[in-house]
């Protein structure tokens, strides 16, 4: 299998010219294209190929590589976590949520992580490699697939950081933005960075309407060093420089997750500091109830510190949201799911 060419690796023009290198008609590699991206990524059930024509194919190709190896449904509210196995038998995980709007897909964008967050489940497991654009792409079709439905918003920030991923994350953002694959909105698609500032001033320049999420989870350099290592490379100053001048480039507001722990990062004084730095900036504040992890000792807040919190950001004309918790009862953290398997 490691050495048979992905067929979503390819746009739709390379898939044409392999096929014609094959000897087949340029309407067969349209066929093959409409359904990879209607979510049928197993090359024998494409029925409108010749029998012949799917076995020849099925021996130089796959698609996605990437497998369901288990699949978790929230009793609460329907979430749905995936933990899908890749073809070199690495896991990650990917989930769904349905929204008032449509379904949203969090997906991984590497196996493992380098970033190393203090409250991250998997930080303890450290950086395997990349996904590739049809890791990506499998992620979402596989899931689409499974349940029937379109999936209209795409959301990267499961395991890894987008940006230590970052030309893969651009080709498959503007792949999934076209019109003959799954035509899903820039304004629909949102990625996250724990703060890597050269790729935020890259993506600044990108010219795509995607929405950016950055991880403060802390108000200054101190609590922020702490829990997440990138703060030792790019100082809190920095990280809001570089969003500030984003926002300049773009117009677009930039979101701030920020996770509620308990005793670390959620007291009034703090919150003042946060709001004191972001006053007047073009931006949203995301209040995130951190998860409880077994073995990595951080505990959510409690809501009155949660609203507390939000006050105070809002007395300094902050827009300030408390996050929805979803999946609780299918071990909802990011990387949760892969970090019982692998341990």
């Amino acid at each position: 299998m490691e050495n048979k060419k992905d067929l979503l690796d390819m746009t739709f023009e390379e898939l044409k010219e392999a096929f014609t290198t094959l000897g087949y008609p340029a309407y067969r590699a349209k066929q093959v294209h409409q359904w990879l991206y209607s979510g049928q990524l197993d090359i024998n059930n494409m029925s409108n190929l010749p029998k012949e024509m799917r076995e020849r194919i099925a021996g130089k190709f796959i698609a996605g590589g990437v497998k369901i190896a288990e699949k978790l449904i929230s009793k609460i509210d329907g979430t749905r976590k995936y933990l899908f196995e890749l073809k070199d038998g690495n896991i990650i995980e990917s989930v769904l949520m349905k929204y008032h709007y449509g379904y949203s897909v969090c997906l991984s964008t590497q196996v493992g992580c380098r970033m190393g967050c203090a409250f991250c489940a998997s930080a303890s497991l450290g950086m395997i490699r990349n996904l590739t654009v049809s890791e990506l792409l499998a992620q979402v079709l596989t899931i689409g697939h499974d349940i029937g439905e379109r999936i209209s918003h795409v959301v990267l920030m499961g395991i890894g950081e987008p940006f230590d991923n970052y030309n893969t994350v651009m080709e498959f953002m503007r792949r999934i933005n076209r019109e003959d694959t799954l035509n899903i909105s820039f304004r629909k698609m949102t990625v996250s960075t724990c703060g890597i500032v050269p790729r935020i001033l890259e993506f600044a320049r990108e010219g795509i309407p995607v929405n950016l999420s950055v991880s403060l989870h802390a108000p200054n350099d101190e609590i922020r060093q702490r829990t997440m290592p990138v703060a030792k490379r790019w100082s809190f100053d920095e990280l809001l420089s570089a969003c500030k001048e984003y926002t300049r480039i773009t117009s677009r507001r930039i979101t701030y997750e920020y996770s509620m722990i308990e005793n670390v990062n959620d007291s009034t004084p703090f919150a003042e500091i946060l709001g004191k730095k972001l006053k007047g900036t073009l931006c949203h504040v995301n209040l995130i109830p951190v998860n409880t992890i077994e073995g990595i000792g951080f505990s959510k807040s409690s809501r009155a510190r949660i609203e507390d919190f939000k006050r105070t950001l809002e007395g300094y004309g902050i827009a300030v949201t408390v996050r929805r918790e979803l999946g609780s009862d299918i071990m909802a953290a990011c990387g949760q799911l892969r970090r019982n398997k692998i341990t």
